[in-house]
């Protein structure tokens, strides 16, 4: 298994991490202790954070495969106790299923970009396509105000440096 401090200790991972399970988590994942499978209770008792945000955590690590569980049933009670490991030597594979996403909704802005034409505001800055500003006589919808076209050349040549970028670090060249 991989050592929390190791991982933790890459910016790119603890920037992931931190947007993916908050504060909250990252501590869980420094915390947890490094050999063997832990119930929620266990886990919250030993590493003294709330129950229901070590059990929001372990749900949301799963959901990435970045931890795993099993169920076992106790005969006399039926209760079922989920024992859990951190499988954090998964974290390339979910950065790389995050950043496959990222890359998809960056090519579908820059063809919205590319596709588009824009008018803004001068007042308010409200931002409208030219089908929506054309609904509205060119007239700004917030304040009144006569809508200008607005130049979006600088913002599409930057999602498109952006998603050129990734792409090449994912190895679609």
């Amino acid at each position: 298994m991989v050592a929390a401090a190791e991982i933790l200790e890459q910016p790119a991972v603890a920037a992931y991490l931190l947007r993916l399970i908050k504060q909250e988590g990252l501590l869980l994942i420094e915390r947890f202790p490094a050999e063997g499978e832990f119930s929620d209770e266990e886990l919250a008792e030993a590493t003294k954070i709330n129950l229901n945000s070590v059990r929001h955590t372990l749900y949301t690590l799963y959901e990435r495969r970045l931890a795993e569980y099993r169920r076992i049933k106790n005969n006399e009670t039926g209760w079922l106790t989920y024992l859990w490991r951190l499988r954090l030597d998964n974290i390339p594979v979910a950065l790389a299923e995050e950043m496959e996403t990222i890359l998809e909704k960056l090519r579908t802005r820059e063809r919205f970009e590319e596709e588009n034409d824009f008018y803004r505001c001068g007042q308010c800055g409200l931002l409208l396509t030219f089908n929506q500003a054309m609904d509205f006589d060119f007239c700004c919808p917030e304040c009144a105000s006569a809508m200008a076209h607005f130049d979006n050349e600088i913002l599409f040549l930057a999602l498109r440096r952006r998603r050129e970028s990734m792409a090449s670090s994912l190895g679609h060249g």
